[in-house]
C-alpha cells in the first residue's frame, strides 16, 4: 500500500526556538495513524504545517502526492479536519452547517443533499438535522464536525483530540464512527489524543513526538516491546518522562503559530 502522507526532515523554528526538529514519518493510505506527545511537544505545529496553516522552515511534505507549500488549495481539498476547539456555527442548524461547508468546498449542488443525508445517518444525527447546534451536547457537536469534515469526500481526515472532554460512552461511539468510515470509505485517519488506550485500540501505526523530535514510532505492540512495558501509556511515559508538562508551552506554541499564519496572510 502506498503512503498518502510523506514527511522528511521537517523543521519549524520561531526565532531561536525550534518547535519541530528534523521530523520524518509516513502514513499509509487507508491507515489509522496516531500522533502522540505531551503538551507543547510539537504536535499542533506539525499538523498546522501538514494542513497548510504554517510554512516549514525546512524539510519536505507530500499530502496525497502534493506539496502543501506549493499547492495549498489542492492539498486542502484532499483532507478534512476536526479541530480541538469547537468550530461550528451554533446559530445555524446541523444541515445549514453542512450546506455552508459544501458551498465553501464547491460540492456539486446535485449531490450535496444526498451526501448530507448519508453523513447525518452515519453519525446518527438525522433526527436532529433541523435543530440549532447551540442545543447540541458536546458529543453531538463532535459527531457533526466529523460529518462536516467528510462532506467533500476527502482522502484524509485529521482529528485533533476529537474526544477531549467527552464521557466514555460518547468517546466509544465516536471512535466506532471513525472506524466505520475508515473501513467503508477507505479514508486515512490522522489523529492526536491524550487517551493512550484509544490510540492503542484504534491506530495501526503510532508516532510519539517529544520536544519537537520523534522519539519512537511503530505499532502499539512494537512500542511496548521496545520499552519493556505492559501498556502504551507506560511506554509513552518511559519515552517522554513522567514530569507534569506546563500547558503554557502548548499555548505558546499555538500563539506563535497563529502569529506566523496572520503575518504570512498580510504579506
Amino acid at each position: 500500500m502506498a503512503n498518502i502522507i510523506e514527511v522528511r526532515n521537517l523543521t519549524k523554528t520561531f526565532g531561536d526556538i525550534a518547535a519541530v526538529k528534523d521530523v520524518s514519518f509516513s502514513v499509509e493510505e487507508g491507515g489509522i495513524f496516531a500522533f502522540l506527545g505531551p503538551n507543547g511537544a510539537g504536535k499542533s505545529t506539525t499538523i498546522k504545517m501538514l494542513t497548510t496553516l504554517l510554512r516549514p522552515s525546512s524539510g519536505t511534505m507530500r499530502i496525497a502526492g502534493r506539496d502543501p507549500v506549493m499547492d495549498p488549495d489542492l492539498v486542502r481539498h484532499s483532507f478534512g479536519i476536526v479541530f480541538q476547539d469547537p468550530s461550528l456555527d451554533e446559530d445555524l442548524t446541523a444541515v445549514e452547517n453542512l450546506e455552508l461547508h459544501g458551498v465553501l468546498y464547491n460540492v456539486p449542488r446535485a449531490t450535496l443533499a444526498t451526501r448530507i443525508e448519508e453523513l447525518l445517518a452515519l453519525v446518527e444525527l438525522s433526527d436532529r438535522r433541523n435543530d440549532f447546534v447551540r442545543d447540541f451536547s458536546g458529543g453531538m457537536k463532535r459527531r457533526l464536525e466529523i460529518a462536516r469534515g467528510l462532506l467533500h469526500h476527502p482522502k484524509i481526515i485529521f482529528l485533533d483530540e476529537p474526544t477531549l472532554g467527552l464521557d466514555p460512552q460518547t468517546r466509544n461511539h465516536l471512535w466506532s464512527y471513525v472506524q466505520k468510515l475508515n473501513a467503508n470509505e477507505g479514508i486515512t485517519v490522522f489523529l492526536t489524543t491524550h487517551y493512550m488506550e484509544e490510540a492503542e485500540r484504534i491506530a495501526r501505526h503510532i508516532a510519539i513526538i517529544d520536544n519537537g523530535v520523534i522519539v519512537a514510532q511503530g505499532t502499539g505492540e512494537a512500542l511496548r516491546k521496545q520499552t519493556g512495558t505492559a501498556t502504551l501509556e507506560e511506554a509513552f511515559l518511559a519515552l517522554t518522562g513522567s514530569s507534569i508538562r506546563d500547558e503554557g508551552g502548548s499555548r505558546l506554541e499555538t500563539m506563535r503559530s497563529h502569529h506566523q499564519v496572520w503575518s504570512g496572510s498580510r504579506r
